[in-house]
């Protein structure tokens, strides 16, 4: 089966097993009689959430640290440096989802695969010669930044948007992912954007910036919020919201999945994805950037693009790497 053959599949063993480990699953209060279940972890209505400042505010955002000079030799990292010490436990830890199509998915035969576990193994055989040399560990959105800050993982890759709040407890590499918010809906709902669902329900993931983003626009969605986006799209299959809420990368993913979706709206936010660090860790962010220039130079950010996504849509070239220094 192709990649996309096997979409139907993996949604629908999504919601069966759902409530193993660290996914979704039914709770069991179902709730009132008649009541449609609900993955366990959704919040209706979602937690009020803060408005963060504008992304832009106070930083340069998508300025990450330069690379010095060339990678070193795989299994011959600096002594001291952050790369040695990761070397020296023998794996390279990285936080990541188990649940987003494309991105980073359990396939019909339970090998973690997609366009950020190819991030993830290139990174873990420029550090060991070798890209079996690392742990996924499963989180949700909800955990990225305490599971860095905590050291339980090296990196987290997980569709992460940079912005100067997230700066200020964690350190990102260069952008690696262009996206923005929009919305998925059922086919035929008469919805063509955030303006036509005043006061109707929209999930969205916990921990993700689409939350207040929805709080905050004009026309006062519902925002509904759950652990993981599959849960979204269930919810959205039993007709307990109207939309789905998050970057338009993931949601074309989720469209591909169940073909009575589609896109609609403008993006209403810019959301450029970095690989998430502790902060202090230079070394680390240096070495990271320049494996992602080795990714963009030599072919393969744009070749593992066009063989997760190219059925999805257009491939576009990679981002535009800044730096600050």
């Amino acid at each position: 089966m192709t990649r996309v053959s096997t979409a139907a599949a993996v949604v629908l063993a999504a919601v069966l097993v759902a409530g193993c480990g660290t996914t979704t699953g039914l709770p069991a209060d179902h709730g009132a009689a008649g009541a449609e279940p609900r993955p366990v972890g959704v919040h209706d209505p979602a937690p009020l959430v803060s408005a963060a400042p504008a992304a832009d505010e106070g930083c340069d955002r998508r300025a990450s640290l330069r690379p010095r000079g060339a990678l070193p030799a795989p299994g011959r990292m600096p002594a001291g440096s952050t790369m040695d010490a990761i070397r020296k436990k023998g794996r390279l830890v990285v936080g990541i989802d188990q649940d987003a199509y494309l991105f980073s998915y359990r396939n019909p035969d339970g090998q973690l695969v997609g366009f950020e576990v190819d991030v993830a193994r290139r990174i873990a055989a420029a550090i060991f010669g070798s890209a079996d040399a690392v742990t996924f560990r499963a989180i949700s959105t909800a955990q990225r930044i305490p599971v860095l800050r905590s050291g339980e993982v090296d990196m987290v890759i997980r569709t992460m948007t940079m912005n100067c709040e997230r700066w200020k407890q964690v350190a990102f590499s260069t952008e690696y992912l262009s996206s923005g918010q929009r919305l998925l809906v059922r086919d035929g709902s008469g919805i063509n954007g955030l303006a036509d669902l005043g006061g109707r329900k929209v999930c969205a993931t916990n921990g993700s910036s689409s939350i207040p983003n929805l709080q905050k626009a004009a026309s006062k969605p519902l925002a509904v919020a759950a652990d993981l986006l599959v849960d979204c799209l269930v919810l959205l299959q039993q007709n307990q919201v109207d939309a789905v809420s998050s970057i338009d990368t993931l949601l074309a993913t989720l469209a591909v999945q169940d073909p009575n979706t589609r896109i609609v709206g403008e993006r209403v936010t810019d959301d450029p994805a970095g690989i998430a660090m502790p902060q202090g860790r230079d070394d680390l962010v240096r070495f990271v950037n320049g494996v992602l220039d080795q990714m963009r130079a030599d072919g393969s950010w744009t070749a593992s693009y066009r063989y997760w996504f190219g059925a999805v849509g257009t491939v576009p070239p990679p981002p535009v790497p800044r730096y600050r220094d």
